[in-house]
């Protein structure tokens, strides 16, 4: 599913992009250095990819980075399992009450606002958490559970709760998400009577 070279870039190439990414989302972005010192979702990102270089050495490396990334929810209240695997000049906006679960996959150049699950359903010792393709965008409060698939260039909708894979090119809304093709109108999402994000229209 996500297409990005699983090998980590370099830290300042890193931030460089993510800094990128946050100017490029976000309109209220004013500039690198306070992005830099003010955008918890930052923060949390950096922190993770981190503490996810430190997950994979395994063995006792391990707790060192389930403390980090803890600490990190501590500061930024954005939970981000260190086994979780993370794309590309990702973005989170606002971040308070995100969480990733450890076995997540997120793709280059995603975004996701406040209050997003990625969330398992299964207690097995398994793929149990989402992938998400390239360039996928995620509404406040949707809850993607389970080891589903979000292809490429696809929306969720704020609020919907997703339990099965959506095809690239998807609008994904409602409680369960109801899959919609990316050329649906608002009008024809509307008369489906669901809640509809208006940020994936941007």
């Amino acid at each position: 599913m996500p297409t990005h070279d699983q090998r980590p870039a370099g830290f300042l190439r890193s931030l460089r992009e993510d800094l990128a990414a946050a100017r490029a989302h976000d309109p209220a972005a004013r500039g690198d250095v306070e992005n830099a010192i003010v955008y918890s979702g930052l923060h949390a990102i950096w922190v993770h990819r981190l503490s996810h270089r430190i997950w994979t050495r395994g063995g006792p490396a391990r707790v060192v980075a389930r403390v980090l990334s803890q600490f990190t929810r501590f500061l930024t209240g954005i939970e981000i399992h260190p086994g979780a695997r993370i794309g590309r000049r990702f973005f989170i906006d606002h971040g308070m009450g995100v969480v990733i679960g450890e076995t997540a996959e997120v793709g280059d150049d995603c975004m996701l606002y406040h209050g997003v699950t990625l969330g398992g359903v299964a207690l097995k010792q398994a793929k149990r958490h989402p992938t998400l393709g390239d360039r996928v965008t995620v509404g406040a409060g949707a809850k993607i559970l389970g080891p589903v698939e979000i292809g490429a260039d696809s929306s969720v909708g704020a609020n919907a709760v997703v339990v099965k894979d959506a095809p690239a090119d998807s609008v994904v809304v409602g409680v369960p998400g109801v899959v919609k093709p990316a050329r649906s109108t608002k009008e024809e999402l509307r008369e489906a009577q669901f809640y509809i994000d208006p940020a994936i229209y941007i």
